[in-house]
């Protein structure tokens, strides 16, 4: 099974609450709002060059955040970085770096604490994904696949919590994905990475949040990037409805304003995260298959 976008309304149902920008996962008892205390403090964002990852920069420049932008593309790192500062008189610190290599996340954060930077947001966004067939799958992609999707979103976070806790204060998002609550054929190492990116956040998130820092999942379904064109599958988004980066990064952030544990975006997308809990695994597989399906060779 797989997702449409859709919108969402303003209703709530068990520990989920929902809004016009979608569902999350709610705890009670929450304390204070986390982005109002943001105001002159530092966010890193990763993949922030372009899609979500630019968004989440341009949003955060928005509500007053100083910024550290972490892409490969230099080029594309520098000109959003005068365009925020032009705009919103923040600072921002580009590092380029490839997070798919083992050492860069500590290299990054050692540049980082090199500049006298103090991060109290972390927006794990940097990923990609692979669609295809197995036997037209190189493997060293599926590899690099893993590194920047798991490991350094792993290690970057477990890097950057030890002060957070320290200080009792602290976000990080990390960007899951709707495939995340489901196995996905043609995209099986994508939908596993974003998978463990889910249950990883929940579970640091329950840990941490007594002690002041909150973590919050983010899962959109199908948005408005170039993924299916990196992906592998050219033309892929034109054919199916999807959401804007702005709507996904405005609905990320209202999720962490609550200190909310999940957030899904869209109600239909919601919706099927449900409903691939009650279907047997092996047809919700099977589903999702006539979404990812390559075109056969000539």
């Amino acid at each position: 099974m797989w997702p449409r976008a859709g919108t969402a309304d303003t209703r709530e149902s068990g520990g989920y609450s929902s809004s016009r920008v979608g569902f999350s996962r709610s705890i009670r008892g929450l304390g204070r709002p986390v982005i109002s205390q943001y105001v002159d403090q530092w966010a890193l964002v990763t993949g922030a060059s372009a899609g979500i990852g630019a968004e989440f920069a341009r949003q955060l420049a928005a509500r007053g955040m100083h910024l550290v932008l972490v892409a490969r593309r230099t080029e594309l790192l520098e000109s959003l970085a005068a365009d925020l500062k032009a705009k919103h008189a923040c600072r921002c610190e580009v590092i380029a770096a490839d997070l798919s290599q083992p050492d860069a996340p500590r290299q990054v954060l050692a540049e980082v604490e090199r500049r006298g930077v103090t991060i109290e947001l972390l927006v794990n966004n940097a990923a990609f994904g692979i669609v295809g067939e197995v036997d037209d799958t190189v493997p060293e992609r599926v590899q690099e696949l893993i590194r920047l999707n798991i490991a350094a979103l792993a290690d970057l976070t477990h890097r950057v919590l030890p002060g957070m806790l320290a200080r009792g204060h602290g976000s990080i998002i990390n960007v899951s994905s709707l495939s995340g609550f489901q196995p996905v054929a043609y995209m099986a190492a994508y939908a596993a990475s974003k998978a463990f990116v889910l249950h990883f956040s929940e579970a640091l998130a329950i840990e941490v949040r007594p002690r002041g820092v909150t973590i919050l999942a983010v899962c959109p379904g199908v948005t408005q990037t170039a993924f299916f064109d990196i992906a592998g599958a050219p033309g892929w988004l034109q054919k199916h409805s999807s959401h804007s980066p702005e709507r996904v990064v405005q609905a990320a952030l209202k999720a962490l304003e609550r200190r909310k544990l999940v957030i899904v975006i869209g109600w239909r997308n919601y919706l099927l995260t449900l409903a691939v809990r009650m279907v047997p695994r092996w047809r919700v597989v099977k589903e999702s298959m006539r979404f990812f399906r390559p075109r056969r060779k000539k």
